[in-house]
This record gives C-alpha cells, sequence and structure tokens, in this order.
C-alpha cells in the first residue's frame, strides 16, 4: 500500500510516499480503507520534532514512528477477533496514527459511524479540531446559553468549529478573523465579526464572558481587558518560535495569573474521546455544525498540504483525499 513516510526531522522536503505492508488488525483494532483524512498543527510539530522537548517522546535524533496523520475516515476492511462495535463496510470516522496512507489501523474506541448526510471528507476533517473547540468551550470555558464569546481566530480549523459549537450551545459569538474571511465567518453562524486589520479586539471596550483564543497574538494583559470580572479566557494555539517556548511560557503565565485576578486563564490540549465523537456525529446530522473545508489535496500532495498549514493563515480546514493505488 501507500503511505507517506518521514525517517527524518524536518521541512515538508522530508516526507516521501512510498510502497509499505499493509498493517493487520490487533484483537482490538479496526483496519480501515482510508478515504479522506485532515491536516493538523500536531502533523507539523511531530514532522519538525518541535518543540524540542516532544522528542522526548517522539524519538531524539529521529522519529520512532515514521508514520504522520490523525485525522481519518474510511471503510472498515477488516476488525480484530474482540471489535463489537463495527464490522467490515462500515463507513466510519475518528482518530488514528498514520491516517495519511491507502490503509490504517486504529482501536474500535477511537471511532464512531460516519453521518450519511456527511461526506468521507468532511467526516475527516473534524476530530482533532472539533475535539478542541468542544472541550474547550465545554469543559474549559462552561459556556453557558446566552453568554457572549468572542473568536479569536474564528476562521481557522478550530475557530470553524468554535463558532459553530458555541451557537448550538446558545451562547453570543463574535468572531474575529481577517477582511477575506468575514462573510464565511458571518455564513457559519457568527452574530457580530470583527476584523483584525481595522480593528485590536482588546481596545474595543466590549465585554465577553468566555474569549476563545486559537491564535495568542496578544498578550494575556490585553485579553484579560475584554473579559467580565468572572470571566475566562481559553488559549489553544499561539504563535512559536524556533525553540517553541512562547506557548509554554504562555501556559504558566496563564496559570500563575489565575491566582491572582478574579478572572480564569487556562491553556488547552484536547484529548481524543468516543463520546465526544459521538456529540460531533450528532451535531452534524442534525445540521448544527458543518466542516469548512478549504482545501483539498491528494496523498501525493501531502507535503503541499503541511505546508499551507504551517503558514499560519490557512482558512477552514485542508483535506487529505485518498484513494486505490493505479487512480491517483
Amino acid at each position: 500500500m501507500k503511505a507517506i513516510v518521514y525517517y527524518a526531522y524536518g521541512s515538508p522536503d522530508v516526507l516521501k510516499r512510498e510502497e509499505i505492508e499493509k498493517p493487520v488488525p490487533g484483537d482490538e483494532e479496526v483496519l480501515l480503507r482510508v478515504c479522506a483524512a485532515s491536516v493538523n498543527p500536531l502533523d507539523w510539530h511531530y514532522m519538525r520534532g518541535t518543540p524540542y522537548f516532544l522528542r522526548i517522546l517522539t524519538g531524539l535524533r529521529k522519529p520512532k514512528v515514521t508514520r504522520l496523520g490523525l485525522d481519518v475516515s474510511g471503510e472498515v476492511e477488516a476488525v480484530g477477533r474482540n471489535v463489537t462495535q463495527f464490522k467490515p463496510g462500515d463507513q466510519v470516522f475518528g482518530t488514528c496514527s498514520g491516517a495519511f496512507a491507502e490503509y490504517a489501523v486504529t482501536s474500535q474506541s477511537a471511532l464512531v459511524m460516519k453521518p450519511d448526510n456527511v461526506t468521507f471528507e468532511q467526516a475527516a476533517s473534524v476530530p482533532v479540531a472539533a475535539f478542541t473547540a468542544l472541550q474547550g468551550l465545554r469543559d474549559k470555558g462552561q459556556i453557558q446559553p446566552g453568554q457572549k464569546v468572542l473568536m479569536n481566530g474564528a476562521a481557522g480549523g478550530v475557530g470553524t468549529f468554535a463558532v459553530q459549537i458555541a451557537k448550538s450551545m446558545g451562547a453570543e459569538v463574535t468572531g474575529v478573523c481577517s477582511t477575506r474571511n468575514l462573510d464565511m465567518v458571518r455564513s457559519i453562524g457568527a452574530d457580530r465579526v470583527i476584523d483584525y486589520s481595522q480593528q485590536d479586539f482588546t481596545k474595543s471596550g466590549q465585554r465577553y464572558d468566555l474569549v476563545f483564543d486559537c491564535i495568542g497574538n496578544h498578550s494575556l494583559w490585553a485579553c484579560r481587558r475584554v473579559l467580565n470580572p468572572k470571566g475566562i479566557y481559553i488559549g489553544v494555539g499561539g504563535p512559536s518560535g524556533r525553540w517553541m517556548i512562547g506557548p509554554l511560557a504562555r501556559g504558566i503565565t496563564a496559570r500563575l495569573l489565575s491566582c491572582f485576578v478574579s478572572q480564569k486563564l487556562v491553556m488547552l490540549l484536547a484529548k481524543s474521546s468516543q463520546p465526544d465523537l459521538t456529540i460531533l456525529h450528532e451535531l452534524m446530522e442534525a445540521g448544527k455544525v458543518i466542516p469548512v473545508i478549504v482545501k483539498r489535496y491528494r496523498l501525493s500532495e501531502v507535503a503541499e498540504a503541511v505546508r499551507y498549514l504551517e503558514g499560519g493563515h490557512a482558512q477552514g480546514k485542508a483535506v487529505i483525499m485518498v484513494e486505490p493505488s493505479g487512480r491517483m
């Protein structure tokens, strides 16, 4: 089978499409014929081996795991002997290791059925980004109907899900984005949009119950100015230099600052969750969440997809369309 592999850390040039052995599912695993996958910031962090402390887990000098890709959708090809939730032919989506391939294996607990009204491409764009949005708003933000919520980075992969999920929970949403994305952010449900090239939301005088920050381009002190006295700031992204110290420092600062102010400031690292996948299935099935896909690539173009995401101004989600060998 064809798969994207990498044997050294570096730029997208280290990603190669090679013929490798088709995986065999374990007792609790499912073998998928991959139909689509999507690109996340985690992919290029693994590819580059940054932040450098990440290499304690991934390999100090070279990657221990040579496959990339987390978000996946596809058809069940085969199941392990202890798998009870799925059978061959089922159309599913979820998370796995090595999704940038024609076939992949993953635990049955990492998958749910794909809604009939959602394409494989749409389903593959969901897991990591939507986990981040859902868990941030619900668990860290404890969002309530009628609350005023600001999304900084509303047009990105996480932001487009966050806007829709917050609206489904009854919030009043303000989205911050670039000029070119104003109409798109309105179209997915934002009640108000702010063009960051024309207005600095931290100086607007408006106050919010919750700030959901996918960008991290303003200081925590500046973000505090737009929070209500008991407001909550949730950081899910931020700028990163060569050593990737920025996000770490921001997380430490947020925790310390929360000890001395009435507002709550937290950073989030989302986790894969089958119950949350089920919630996302239901939201898509009901039409309350519609994935925003802006870029589509073939398996042979994964390096280009990662390079696009690394540029820092990606809109919505970029998906990888996977077809059987001989048709690409």
